[in-house]
């Protein structure tokens, strides 16, 4: 068998294991996919009606100016069982079995990003089925549909590589709980609720100038025709910029103990 045979059989048979162990914390699968719900129904239904006051459809216009920010937020909180699942896979020794066997090394970060990305864009069309059930009426051509899965499975990939560098770096699941924290939190810091511009001094520069408002504001334009101007280009740039670092990060810890 060639090498690239056996990585792509190993890759397939380490992202079967990935998706097992869904089962095994079913709590932070559900918590994941719960939580940008509940979210979303807080702010339209109990905020909504504050903050959309000044939107030409009040309620409904807010719901369809937060409804792609709840879908980015479904991607920052899918990260956390991948997260917890490689930390138990470093502490509980099964890393160092994996060595002692004859599999390509690259097949353990592979099943685990892919599983990841998996799980994480599931999550994202059950989210937008709610928003759709709430009353969210993208403007979205199929064409700009895909290239909203398209960005948000370039941000899932991107995420999910750093979520498996923080499991693998990580000194147990729970530290690796703790460490996505700033991945979930990163977002409310950003256009995802209100405009930049109402933001006072500091706050507005860091949500300007990180990662998470040029990504949403790329994918609000692409469903709800709002001005894009270079900010697909910048969450392109954010997107392969934390994909690089964090493949050799978690190259470099699923490796330290070899």
């Amino acid at each position: 068998m060639s090498a690239l045979a056996l990585s792509t059989s190993n890759s397939a048979t380490m992202l079967r294991r990935s998706l097992l162990h869904g089962v095994r914390y079913p709590l932070m699968l559900v918590s994941g996919l719960l939580t940008p719900v509940i979210l979303l129904l807080l702010f339209v239904y109990i905020l909504g009606g504050a903050l959309g006051a000044t939107m030409p459809d009040g309620r409904m216009g807010y719901l369809n100016y937060i409804a792609p920010s709840m879908v980015l937020l479904t991607v920052c909180y899918g990260g956390g069982a991948t997260a917890v699942t490689v930390s138990v896979d470093m502490t509980e020794g099964i890393i160092n079995r994996f060595r002692t066997m004859p599999i390509s090394r690259a097949s353990l970060l592979i099943g685990h990003v892919i599983g990841g990305v998996l799980r994480t864009m599931v999550s994202v069309l059950l989210v937008l089925a709610v928003a759709l059930l709430m009353g969210f009426r993208p403007s979205a051509t199929p064409v700009e549909w895909v290239a909203t899965l398209g960005v948000l499975t370039m941000l899932a990939f991107a995420l999910t590589w750093l979520t498996v560098a923080l499991g693998a770096s990580a000194k147990s699941p729970a530290g690796a709980n703790t460490a996505i924290l700033p991945i979930q939190l990163l977002p409310l810091v950003s256009s995802a609720f209100v405009p930049t511009d109402s933001m006072p001094g500091v706050i507005r520069w860091i949500a300007e100038y990180q990662p998470f408002t040029p990504v949403i504001d790329t994918v609000r334009g692409l469903l709800i025709g709002s001005p894009i101007g270079n900010s697909a280009l910048i969450a392109a740039i954010w997107c392969v910029g934390i994909t690089v670092v964090s493949f050799f990060w978690a190259r470099a810890g699923f490796n330290r103990d070899a």
